[in-house]
């Protein structure tokens, strides 16, 4: 079962017949040895209770994703507090760009490295808590209160949560074409940020990363995009869960669960910030 998730598409481990927990076992949604099912299910009967295989080669479970994601997501924070507050005024905006800059440089390695990186992940996950801290306390100045922060990261938990309860209780499927449009317009989307921040490095002013109109616009298509993108991230752990990716497959869902969480939470602080206006 292939996974429709691009970051995941790099991992063999999410498509039947393509992985091993453990040496001797059969591929996943293979059959196994006389013609028995493959130790971790797939086909129709869905994954089989695992046995024999030591902790460390069992296959993921769910736990697994949210324990990992938390993990991540926790490093963001801490780095993102720290930044906030550790980081003097003189060096916001070098440290914004490079946060900026090295979280997208290692996103780009996580994504297309097929054996995923736990200490990589770590690191992604702490220059993009420099990139948020700072950009955070700045908007947070731009409004003239740190609410809009707060009032962020609730829009972004209730999102979320409101995201993954109409994935699961209306049984969306994420079929071929659904997840080619979302890459395709995320793949455009984020071209046409970055063709717009190299832009304002030379000085050439498009509105698209401001706090007029246009950046509205973009802030609440990139909201959008994130939505979309949260399916896919659904979808993928349930196929990963399903077909039994390794455990370490997790590191992989919750680096793709942390990309998309940031980007949502990102464009909402802006949307908030924009409406509510400058102080």
């Amino acid at each position: 079962m292939q996974s429709s998730n691009p970051v995941l598409n790099r991992s063999s481990a999410f498509a039947p017949g393509q992985g091993q927990a453990y040496p001797g076992a059969a591929p996943y949604g293979q059959p196994g040895p006389h013609n028995q099912p493959g130790q971790y299910g797939g086909g129709y009967g869905g994954p089989q209770q695992y046995q024999g295989a030591p902790a460390s080669s069992r296959p993921m479970t769910l736990d697994d994703v949210i324990v990992k994601t938390s993990l991540t997501l926790a490093v963001v924070t801490i780095s993102a507090a720290l930044s906030w507050f550790m980081i003097p005024d003189t060096l916001v905006t070098p440290a914004f760009l490079a946060g900026a800059l090295l979280a997208f440089a290692l996103g780009m390695v996580l994504s297309f490295k097929r054996t995923i990186n736990p200490a990589l992940v770590m690191i992604y996950a702490v220059f993009e808590g420099v990139f948020l801290g700072v950009g955070s306390e700045f908007i947070a100045n731009y409004v003239g209160s740190a609410d809009v922060v707060v009032q962020a990261v609730l829009a972004t938990l209730v999102t979320t949560a409101m995201t993954l309860a109409t994935y699961k209780y209306f049984n969306i499927k994420v079929t071929a074409r659904f997840t080619k449009m979302v890459i395709i317009a995320t793949m455009g989307f984020a071209g046409v940020i970055l063709i717009n921040f190299i832009a304002s490095m030379l000085g050439f002013n498009s509105g698209i990363g401001g706090f007029g109109a246009m950046g509205l616009l973009f802030a609440a298509i990139g909201a959008g995009l994130a939505v979309f993108n949260l399916i896919l991230d659904f979808d993928m752990i349930e196929r990963g869960v399903a077909a039994g990716a390794p455990q370490n497959e997790a590191w992989r869902a919750a680096f793709g669960l942390t990309v998309t969480l940031v980007w949502l939470y990102w464009n909402l602080l802006r949307i908030l910030a924009i409406l509510r206006g400058g102080d």
